[in-house]
């Protein structure tokens, strides 16, 4: 390859070679091997005679590159003395860009990770939506890089500290245990794929708004599929899988905790109390009522010549209020959704399914969903004549003072 190079890419091997100057000539020949078929596909994508600066765009400074290169082999970094042509770009002007694309990308790391820990973890869309703020920052980074490239970032004197103090980290490490790590990057990549993927399907199955999501899951799944592989040819790709690897890991995370704390809620539910419906969790991990092995979604109370009562409040023996969650309609999308806890029933029964543009009910031609609430009882209940009925002059037992209702609960009403 070295008579046929073209002279950007000669000149380019030939200044990372002088800032490699200092480690062993083997190993040298060694690294610029590996870079060499980088370089030449490069080639081919700048087309005819590439320039040094369209080089320097796509990778940075030979110099910055060099120092990639110690970093990635568990190299020493270059010594003091050896000369740093880096110092160049201090005395520009103008860097401003470069900074706000630096910490632009660590901006959007953060904010990918904590919106993604926190979707996962409530297992619904809504905090995705904080990612509308972080993706402007990240757009105009993306733009920056695409337009000036990574040189002057990689020359940035915090770049060029963090870079200093990654490659003197993994020079005090073990370099094999390294090397083994940067040999699962594919594999890594793989598994961002697949985890945006299960993480956009699991939320389509808890919310049918989000399939609207779904495509944008896939399309960065693909993404950083593709874009893996190439961040060694081409640093600014960094913009693309830099963000979606942070929310991977936060969505994993916070996935993780949401587990764990749902088979506590499941194990600690499963067990009764004195024979009473026992705090359990329903799908939506939410607060729930069980009776034996079955759940209770609602409960109904008739006095004894068989009427309905409403409004009202139950408490176990100990005065604490037997709440659970309430859920209501959502008038713009027909969904179930949570509007609160109380101890307070019968819960108003929402009968959910489907509708056509002529207002029809479940058929054939229904394209969007509905959502009612009914407050009637949906059954008669036939109290047994020789139950037995306290006197009406009897006066219910005061409650215990440290069973007191809260303020908003009311007798109950026939």
């Amino acid at each position: 390859m070295s008579t046929q190079n073209p002279t950007a890419v000669r000149v380019y091997l030939a200044r990372v070679r002088s800032a490699l100057a200092d480690l062993p000539e083997s190993e040298v020949e060694e690294i610029l091997e590996d870079v060499r078929p980088h370089l030449a596909e490069m080639e081919a994508e700048l087309g005819d005679s590439p320039k040094v600066d369209a080089l320097i765009e796509r990778l940075g400074s030979p110099e910055s590159y060099a120092a990639e290169l110690r970093a990635s082999g568990g190299y020493p970094p270059r010594p003091a003395d050896a000369g740093d042509k880096t110092t160049l770009l201090k005395a520009k002007t103008g860097i401003g860009g470069a900074r706000f694309a630096f910490w632009g990308l660590v901006f959007s790391m953060g904010g990918f990770a904590l919106f993604g820990f926190a979707a996962a973890v409530w297992l619904r869309v809504e905090p995705l939506l904080g990612l509308l703020f972080v993706a402007p920052v990240l757009a105009i980074s993306v733009v920056y890089v695409v337009r000036r490239g990574v040189g002057p970032i990689a020359e940035l004197p915090e770049v060029v500290k963090l870079r200093e103090t990654v490659t003197s980290f993994q020079a005090n490490r073990n370099g094999n245990g390294m090397t083994y790590f940067r040999s699962l990057k594919p594999a890594w990549w793989i598994l961002c794929a697949a985890v945006l993927v299960v993480f956009g399907l699991l939320l389509v199955l808890r919310d049918t708004e989000a399939v609207l999501l779904l495509p944008l899951m896939l399309l960065a799944a693909v993404a950083v599929v593709w874009a893996g592989p190439k961040l060694k040819g081409d640093r600014r790709l960094l913009w693309l899988a830099v963000p979606v690897s942070a929310f991977v890991i936060g969505s994993m995370v916070g996935g993780a905790g949401a587990a764990v704390d749902l088979i506590a809620k499941r194990s600690y539910g499963g067990d009764s109390y004195n024979g009473y419906p026992t705090s359990y969790s329903d799908t939506y991990g939410n607060s729930q009522l069980m009776y034996g092995s079955r759940s209770v979604d609602n409960i109904y109370a008739f006095d004894a010549e068989g009427k309905p009562l409403t409004e009202i409040f139950l408490y176990d023996e100990e005065g604490r209020p037997l709440s659970t969650t309430r859920y209501a309609c959502e008038r713009s999308s027909g969904e179930k959704r949570k509007v609160g806890d109380d101890n307070r029933y019968p819960r108003p029964r929402l009968e959910r399914g489907v509708q056509d543009n002529d207002g029809n009910l479940n058929g054939y031609n229904g394209n969007r969903s509905y959502c009612q609430e009914r407050t009637d009882v949906p059954f008669s209940a036939a109290i047994p004549k020789g139950a037995p009925v306290p006197p009406s002059s009897s006066a219910p037992p005061a409650p215990s003072s440290s069973a007191a209702p809260p303020s908003n609960s009311a007798q109950p009403t026939r």
